[in-house]
């Protein structure tokens, strides 16, 4: 599969996609809801203004709306209107930390999370560069300046420990999801809870924004930093204390290959982390739950089972 997500952010970069002066909207009745209650901490400037448009290039027949320029992060929350589970997942799309595939690997998730009871947490995290991420100049990844994304997840995490009650969720059942770049974000904030990565600003941030279980799929950056192209990411302290794990990943990935999850599989096996890693001889990357007519266009039967086995959901 054409590397998608590396595109899109060249696309945004050179003007490539069509014009870019809508913000993205959630669906009738969802509101997106800024998760800092001033400034946003540690902000840095972005070249332009936020947008949002379709991309040219199709997955599975459709454009992916690709958002840019996030300054202003916020989270939308889609509860479900019928059964609920109690267990809520927080949402992180990927894009290379440059864009974020916001319908792909966001509302369309949420959706899908919602048709079995579950709240899904759409998190419109900065970008660009708030983690780790492609310079086309420097033709390489280099680290973020300050670890925006990881703060938009730590304090994401909090303010639904903090906000249980009113939005029918329970504090021990709130997990994440992400793709690609989302996926090191679920890697990130699985590694990174303790202490967080920015002052607490009110009671929210004194809950914990320790996920109770993180779901990686096609995750990246997970062997940058290293000298050895088979080696875990020093920057990825996998330990005892971290929630259990799901990976799922094409071996034909060619955006983010395979190595991404075995490395990062084989550190939580050492640590003693529950974890359950699905892989596939065929997908590609940047798939999310758009059918195809491979065999791990069903990853999300997997990962409902995967719920039922640690507790999350009833079996």
């Amino acid at each position: 599969m054409k590397p998608l997500i590396f595109a899109l952010y060249v696309a945004f970069a050179c003007g490539d996609l069509r014009a870019q002066s809508n913000l993205w909207q959630p669906s009738t009745g969802h509101t997106q809801v800024s998760i800092w209650p001033g400034a946003v901490p540690d902000a840095r400037p972005v070249a332009g203004p936020e947008g949002a448009a379709p991309s040219t290039d199709l997955v599975a027949g459709k454009p992916v709306i690709i958002v840019t320029n996030v300054s202003k992060p916020t989270m939308t929350v889609f509860s479900p209107m019928g059964k609920n589970t109690g267990v809520a997942v927080v949402v992180f799309p990927g894009g290379g930390y440059n864009v974020l595939a916001i319908d792909l690997e966001g509302t369309e998730v949420c959706d899908w999370l919602n048709s079995k009871g579950i709240t899904g947490v759409l998190l419109k995290y900065r970008v660009p560069g708030a983690g780790p991420h492609y310079v086309p100049q420097l033709k390489r990844h280099v680290e973020p300046e300050v670890p925006g994304a990881l703060e938009d997840a730590q304090r994401t995490v909090g303010l639904l420990r903090y906000n249980a009650a009113k939005w029918h969720i329970d504090p021990h059942k709130i997990g994440v999801i992400g793709f690609s770049a989302g996926g090191h974000l679920v890697v990130n904030v699985s590694t990174h809870f303790n202490p967080r990565a920015y002052s607490p600003v009110d009671a929210a941030d004194r809950e914990s924004c320790r996920p109770d279980f993180g779901i990686a799929i096609y995750p990246g950056h997970m062997t940058e930093n290293t000298t050895n192209e088979f080696e875990l990411n020093p920057l990825i302290p996998v330990s005892g204390g971290m929630p259990p794990q799901f990976l799922l990943q094409a071996e034909d990935d060619d955006v983010d290959g395979v190595q991404q999850s075995l490395v990062y599989y084989i550190g939580l096996k050492e640590a003693g982390v529950p974890v359950e890693m699905h892989l596939y001889a065929h997908g590609g990357h940047a798939f999310g739950l758009r059918r195809s007519k491979f065999p791990i266009t069903e990853w999300p039967q997997l990962v409902e089972k995967w719920l039922g086995t640690i507790g999350m959901i009833s079996q």
